[in-house]
């Protein structure tokens, strides 16, 4: 499939002590809803609060040293990823992003001392800008997840959490253009092939959950979403994600800015975290019901804390957010 357990190995040797050994830490109140002991991959301990650092890392250190510079698409973390391992390997560092990321993730990414290009109103257009920019002053792409150091780098997440927890019996990934869930789907199956890797994702916008539904790559709107890290397409010339998440995921689950929020709240005021709307989509599936009947101990990727602090205030609080031309009604929290 273009990635195996020995790139995994390989890439975990890459980062290791630089992007590698975050805690899997139980929560008692998803514990009690899931009715299996339920944990938390917390990726948000990375030095740039999300598990993008990995594959960045492993990506970045492993191009020849005649690199002049690299460049990326990015809905924000992906970004940061690439920016924090640039500067550790002295590079120049371009970001493309779409004017739909939020403007804490572009200052986030600017405080790293990459270049940020806005280009276009979604990630198709940005990742426009970042081939442009390849071929136009000689930068090195560094695709967000159909790369095979990328996928390698978050594989290694998987290749964790078997080694702290032996006995899962599944695994919930946010599900977005991929890396993270073929990676781990990757590391996952290899290691343990009855093991239940399940993929993630908001209702609207969903291009990986729409292109294995179509059977081929396919482009999908994008809308303003609390899980705004998950947006973007796969690329209509995906050439790894795809064809590994539609060989090893064993379902792909749905949520709703709704079941989103819930979770959010749950994650804030039952486990004292702070998360983006993407990382806790794994715990919206089963607050909302839509995945029960574990076999056993179940985990999830808590996948980062890069968010804007203002608009979370204002959801934990219970008040209305603004999503686009929407309004997400207010809802105070209840267990």
């Amino acid at each position: 499939m273009g990635v195996t357990l020995a790139d995994i190995l390989s890439a975990r040797r890459v980062i290791r002590g630089a992007a590698d050994a975050t805690p899997l830490v139980p929560s008692a109140f998803m514990s009690r809803v899931a009715g299996q002991e339920f944990l938390l991959k917390l990726e948000t301990a990375q030095p740039i609060g999300a598990f993008k650092l990995r594959g960045a890392m492993n990506a970045v250190l492993t191009r020849p040293d005649a690199t002049r510079g690299v460049v990326c698409c990015s809905t924000g973390n992906h970004g940061r990823g690439v920016a924090h391992a640039a500067r550790l390997r002295g590079l120049r560092a371009v970001i493309c992003m779409s004017h739909l990321v939020p403007k804490a993730k572009v200052e986030g990414i600017r405080a790293l001392g990459a270049e940020v290009r806005l280009h276009g109103a979604s990630q198709d257009e940005a990742m426009a800008e970042s081939a442009r920019l390849c071929a136009a002053e000689g930068l090195v792409e560094i695709s967000p997840f159909d790369d095979p150091a990328v996928i390698a780098g978050q594989g290694t997440i998987g290749l964790e959490m078997l080694e702290q927890r032996p006995d899962l019996a599944a695994i919930l990934v946010p599900l977005s253009g991929g890396g993270l869930a073929a990676g781990i789907a990757v590391a996952a199956k290899a290691v343990n092939p009855r093991l239940r890797v399940i993929g993630i994702t908001m209702e609207r916008g969903a291009a990986m959950a729409a292109s294995i539904a179509a059977g081929h790559p396919v482009e999908v709107a994008e809308h303003v979403s609390l899980a705004d890290s998950l947006g973007g397409g796969i690329g209509l010339a995906n050439r790894l994600t795809f064809p590994i998440c539609r060989a090893l995921l064993d379902d792909i689950v749905l949520v709703s800015e709704e079941d989103i929020r819930h979770a959010m709240q749950v994650l804030y005021f039952e486990d004292r975290m702070v998360a983006e709307g993407a990382a806790v989509v794994g715990l919206a599936a089963v607050l909302s019901g839509r995945l029960t009947g574990f076999a056993g101990p179940v985990a999830t990727v808590i996948t980062g804390r890069n968010l804007d602090m203002a608009t979370f205030t204002r959801l934990i609080c219970g008040q209305d957010v603004a999503l686009g031309d929407q309004i997400l009604k207010g809802r105070a929290y209840a267990a």
